[in-house]
This record gives structure tokens, sequence and C-alpha cells, in this order.
């Protein structure tokens, strides 16, 4: 079974030598030029996407909106996104260790925020990547960035996370 990344994680591309991306800061927070008539009565929350070049040649990067899918709640419904208050990635040269970042504000009901998955597909020098999915909620800990190299104690973490998640949607477990 294909398991997600948990939010904090990082993630590698093998097809771009060196880069990795990471969603990460999956909290509550207000909007910064206010919240949108089209929110009301929903909770804001905000999640960065970094993107690091650990290799040795620079890559153009696009994260913009649509390549970009929030889902909240155990039934995966699509949260309210801000673009207006986003900042995304536009045709950003990231050289040899450099990272970019884009910030992500979005709504939902309060209540479906212990359940978040976010999506990503990176265009990268005009090429698209394959979709990866992060999985966590406002009420859980993403792991430190000093975390172990994959293979060891991250994966008991994104067990443990797995095993939260499904038993919140289990039925009389609320």
């Amino acid at each position: 079974m294909y398991e997600p990344n948990v939010v904090g994680d990082w993630q590698e591309y093998e097809e771009h030598a060196g880069l990795r991306v990471r969603v990460h800061r999956l909290e509550a927070a207000e909007p910064p030029r206010g919240r949108d008539d089209a929110a009301a009565g929903l909770t804001y929350f905000s999640v960065r996407v970094t993107i690091e070049n650990r290799g040795t040649r620079h890559f153009g990067i696009h994260l913009e909106d649509g390549q970009l899918d929030v889902r909240v709640g155990p039934d995966g419904e699509g949260a309210f996104i801000d673009w207006r208050n986003s900042q995304f990635i536009e045709g950003f040269d990231v050289y040899p260790l450099r990272r970019a970042t884009a910030v992500l504000y979005a709504a939902a009901p309060e209540a479906a925020l212990t359940h978040v998955d976010i999506q990503v597909q990176l265009r990268v020098d005009e090429e698209w990547t394959e979709r990866r999915l992060w999985a966590g909620g406002t009420g859980v800990q993403e792991a430190t960035a000093q975390t172990a190299p994959v293979g060891s104690a991250q994966g008991d973490l994104a067990h443990q996370v797995s095993a939260f998640l499904k038993e919140q949607t289990e039925p009389g477990t609320a």
C-alpha cells in the first residue's frame, strides 16, 4: 500500500537529482490581507511548501494555483484555497544549496482540520513531476527538521500518523 508523506517529511525527486520538496508548518493562521468573504464561518490555516536544491545545477521551478490540492476531513472534501493571500513560486531558478518557499492559505470547517491531505505537483524546467501527497492535521505534531534519514525512525513516525488518522476515521471513534 502506498503511504503518503507525513507533513514535515522531505520527498526527493529521482528524475531531478538533488531536488526535494517538503510540505510543513501546517497551522491555524489568519491571512495577511484579511479574510475572503467566501470563507465565512470557516477556520483559516496555512501551510508552507519548500523546494530545496541539493544538486549541482539550477532548476526552474513553478508552483502555482492548480498545482496544489488540499483536502480535509475523513471524506476528503476540498478546502477553500485563498489564492489572493497565498504566495506561489512562479518561474524561479533554485540554484544549488538554495531554497524557495510557497505559502498557501486555506480555510475549512474547524472539525475537519485534524485530517488534512495536501497534494503537490511541481513543474521543473517545463516538465511536470509526479503528484506527491502529504498527510497531517492541525492537531498532529510534525517531525523536527533533524529527523533521522529515511528508513529509520522517520518511517515509524509515518506509520504512527497513518494509524492515528485511520483511528480518527473509524466509526465510533470521535
